[in-house]
């Protein structure tokens, strides 16, 4: 084992003083006032009423102090207890710069006081100077860190040894012991309070978190009961639906094949929309769509929804550019095909019987998606007449065109018609965002 030589002691000390004067010139980077967070205007003016009070009482007792017992001049009593009490302002804001300026004073004192005395002579400070500085180190533990804290602490001592080779204390005065005493005290006071003040803000924080996990678990109950409700009335009626389109010819006798066809595309359109019902569902169970496997609809499914619709007695045309669908990203094709089925349902809502046109092309970078349907035929009522819009399928296709950060322009025609027109772009990569039917 190697014995430490008087070479690495020396080498200890000088890395000891360097993080010392690190601690003691490094203030906090927070410079709220002390107890300015409180939500109480009364709370956060307590430290200025406290400094004022703590002034009015010691600067008149401390210049007493300083003339009558050490046999001052009065201006040089004044200067020097004011430079002691004044950094008590400072305190509530930079508690480690007014500390400076208090340990120059009591320095300054102390080398005064020794050449003046009389009855307290073999006191280096008056009583109002280390009350003062005291409460000055309470307002600096409360604020700076522990290490800066300890560091202080450590200073302190220095400055009382720093008194001693000034001529004071005289041999048996207790002044530096109680100093010491008093400013460990107050550090102490002051560290603690501030862990307990850290340790309820932590908890605080703590119970938020806890609420917020209470609100998401009530969240996701909530969408669980919601998808059981889904479940036991949509998907009920749909089965029946489609049960019943299923077995209508079989069920009704001398039903002409073009009425066969209807009840097979019925029955057809009820299981597509069961499927996406069930896709719906397993995202409203779940926290994260992440599950979902089953394959999104995209470009190439284009042509069986304008099919449908118009088995459903809207003629819609389909227009899409050779190779197209090849270069239509994942995402971006999914965002297509609902603002496609979104703009058709709107037709068969509002303008049922009018004729559609659905065109995909490309312009450079970007894909071009237009719906446009002509004015609905003469005594042709909406289906949703009766029935005051919320205007959530444009809201949808919206929040669509965005997810991909696109652009949506809508609005009725001059012929009474009606246009969607999308900008999506082709060059943007495909990203898990859009997962969800």
């Amino acid at each position: 084992m190697k014995t430490p030589t008087e070479a690495d002691a020396r080498a200890f000390a000088l890395r000891q003083l360097r993080a010392l004067r690190h601690h003691l010139t490094t203030p906090s980077e927070d410079e709220t006032p002390l107890l300015g967070d409180s939500r109480r205007r009364w709370v956060r003016r307590l430290p200025y009423i406290v400094v004022i009070a703590l002034q009015g009482s010691l600067i008149p007792t401390g210049i007493a102090n300083l003339v009558g017992f050490y046999d001052l001049v009065l201006p040089v009593a004044a200067a020097l207890t004011i430079a002691q009490t004044t950094p008590l302002f400072l305190a509530v804001t930079r508690p480690l710069t007014a500390w400076w300026i208090s340990a120059a004073a009591m320095v300054a004192t102390a080398s005064i006081t020794a050449r003046h005395h009389q009855l307290m002579g073999s006191w280096p400070w008056t009583a109002p100077m280390i009350i003062a500085y005291v409460f000055l180190l309470l307002a600096l533990a409360l604020r700076e860190s522990r290490a800066t804290v300890v560091s202080v602490w450590v200073a302190t001592v220095l400055l009382t040894a720093l008194t001693t080779t000034l001529g004071l204390p005289r041999s048996g005065d207790g002044t530096t012991v109680l100093l010491i005493a008093l400013s460990g005290a107050a550090l102490l006071l002051g560290w603690a309070v501030r862990d307990r003040a850290v340790a309820r803000r932590l908890l605080t924080e703590q119970e938020h978190i806890s609420e917020a996990e209470r609100e998401r678990r009530t969240l996701l109950e909530e969408r669980a009961r919601i998808a059981r409700e889904l479940h036991d009335v949509v998907a009920h009626h749909m089965s029946v639906i489609a049960v019943q389109a299923a077995s209508a010819p079989y069920r009704i006798t001398g039903v002409p094949d073009e009425a066969a066809e209807e009840f097979t595309a019925i029955a057809g359109t009820a299981r597509e929309s069961l499927a996406e019902m069930r896709r719906l569902l397993g995202v409203l169970r779940s926290e994260e769509s992440g599950g979902e496997k089953a394959p999104q609809p995209g470009v190439s499914q284009l042509a069986q929804l304008v099919e449908t619709v118009g088995r459903a007695g809207v003629p819609a045309q389909l227009t899409v550019e050779p190779d197209l669908v090849d270069l239509v990203p994942q995402a971006v094709g999914l965002s297509t095909y609902r603002i496609v089925q979104e703009a058709l349902a709107n037709v068969v809502r509002h303008a049922p019987g009018a004729r559609t046109w659905v065109s995909l092309t490309a312009d450079g970078p970007a894909l071009l998606v237009t719906v446009v349907n002509a004015p609905p035929p003469e005594r042709t009522e909406s289906l949703e007449a009766s029935v005051e819009g919320t205007g959530q399928g444009l809201v949808g296709m919206r929040e669509r065109v965005r997810l991909v950060d696109g652009r949506l322009d809508t609005g009725p025609l001059p012929d009474g018609g009606f246009k969607v027109a999308a900008v999506l772009p082709l060059d943007r990569p495909d990203t898990p965002r859009e997962t969800t039917a």
